[in-house]
């Protein structure tokens, strides 16, 4: 005899299903559920069988609800399946699991279960928890408009800043250039782009312009050169250009930045002001007329350095005392007394900070000192935090009747361009470390 069909037992087969379905009739009256959706729902299967859907799992809010019922509605108005968007739907966790509500975020199916008439018989809902998925794609959107806005912050930094910003690859060819540097030059960026901008700088300057950025490139060295850069208008006017490398973390440069600052005005006046000096000094003090005209010279000289937009000073012998302020070198130190006083008596905290050091260096060698963007500790009033400055100056000996007799001090307050600069820098970091 033939061996007997064993008995299938549909409903033990149904709960064991790896999914979370429950099956309902056309009305949502709950029929059955897999063991995996007692799991995930956090309610006992005696809970919810027999009763209708939105009593076993009442909806948080109206627009939950009614996004879950136009589901259901659709099975039985158009007979195909439906998936929902994913909506929040918090269960409470029983009190032995600790109590409360968990929250977590839901991907619903419902499908439609036809008789051989075609006619529904039940609807399927299908659930899936898509909790960290959800959170996970919540935490990429938010990360890409975090990035969106530092890159929409930094643009706008980079075209506001008062310099003349540009960037380069990594092997030197230059990429961006803000606005300002265009309205500057009157050239489009695409007739700056690559090695094009150096068409702007004037014919000798070129050469060494050229050698000194191809030199910084290959080493990696920051790259700090002055240069006549052709303005719209025709004239060539001097700029200080300064880029540094930005570095992976495995020390490989990845791009450059620079920013250039128009210095026409003070290299010129600073150049007539030491040629007037050299002069000066070549006075001879045996003749009444010249040392008519020297005084003259003097005063001049004296009001152009009161109205200077430059930090100047006159340090008189080896140990630096000072015979000359201007109102913008006094405007640092409110409150001291400079003038009559050595540097050591008038600025102690100069002295471990080794300008003092240079001063003599510059006084016993004749040896002009250019620093550029030199950071420099100041004491503040009685009470009030010390400062950090970066300044641009020149250290240079001065002589009367042959021999040396001290030192003139010319210095440019370069804070908020470095620190516009750092900002920048820190801008950019967080914008490629985001992407």
């Amino acid at each position: 005899m033939p061996a007997a069909t064993p008995t299938v037992d549909y409903q033990q087969l149904f709960r064991s299903l790896p999914e979370n379905l429950m099956l309902m009739t056309p009305d949502v009256t709950i029929l059955d559920n897999t063991d995996s959706h007692v799991q995930v729902s956090l309610k006992k299967r005696e809970e919810i069988i027999g009763r209708d859907f939105f009593e076993a799992f009442p909806s948080v809010d109206q627009n939950q609800g009614d996004i879950i019922f136009q589901s259901q509605d659709h099975v039985r108005r158009f007979l195909e399946p439906h998936s929902m968007p994913v909506i929040r739907y918090d269960l409470e966790v029983p009190a032995e699991r600790g109590g409360g509500f968990e929250e977590l975020y839901w991907q619903a199916t419902h499908y439609p279960v036809l008789n051989d008439s075609g006619e529904l018989l039940y609807i399927l809902q299908r659930t899936q928890d898509v909790t960290e998925q959800y959170r996970a794609q919540q935490q990429r959107l938010a990360a890409e408009r975090e990035l969106a806005e530092a890159q929409d912050r930094t643009r706008f930094i980079l075209e506001s800043l008062p310099v003349l910003i540009w960037t380069a690859t990594p092997d030197g060819q230059r990429d961006f250039f803000n606005q300002r540097w265009l309205t500057f030059t009157g050239k489009d960026a695409e007739q700056a782009l690559g090695e094009l901008w150096l068409d702007s700088v004037h014919p000798e300057d070129r050469p060494t312009v050229a050698r000194t950025w191809n030199d910084s490139v290959s080493t990696g060295n920051v790259y700090q050169v002055e240069y006549r850069l052709l303005r719209h208008d025709g004239q060539y006017r001097w700029v200080l250009v300064r880029a540094t490398p930005r570095r992976n973390a495995a020390g490989d440069i990845t791009m450059w930045v620079g920013c250039g600052t128009d210095i026409h005005d003070q290299k010129q006046m600073v150049q007539e002001l030491l040629e007037a000096n050299e002069q000066q000094s070549m006075l001879s003090d045996q003749a009444y007329q010249a040392y008519q005209l020297a005084q003259s010279q003097k005063e001049t000289f004296h009001n152009l350095f009161e109205q200077a937009p430059a930090l100047i000073c006159i340090l008189r012998g080896a140990e630096h005392t000072f015979e000359f302020v201007n109102p913008r070198y006094q405007a640092l130190f409110r409150g001291r007394q400079l003038v009559g006083n050595t540097v050591v008596q008038a600025l102690p905290e100069v002295v471990e900070q080794g300008f003092v050091d240079l001063l003599d260096n510059v006084y016993n060698t004749g040896e002009t000192f250019y620093g550029n963007e030199i950071s420099i500790m100041l004491e503040g009033p009685e009470g009030t935090a010390a400062r950090q400055l970066f300044l641009n100056f020149t250290y240079q000996q001065f002589s009367e009747h042959g021999q040396k007799a001290g030192i003139t001090v010319f210095a440019y307050d370069v804070t908020d361009l470095v620190l516009a600069r750092k900002a920048i820098e820190k801008s950019q970091e967080n914008a490629q470390d985001a992407s």
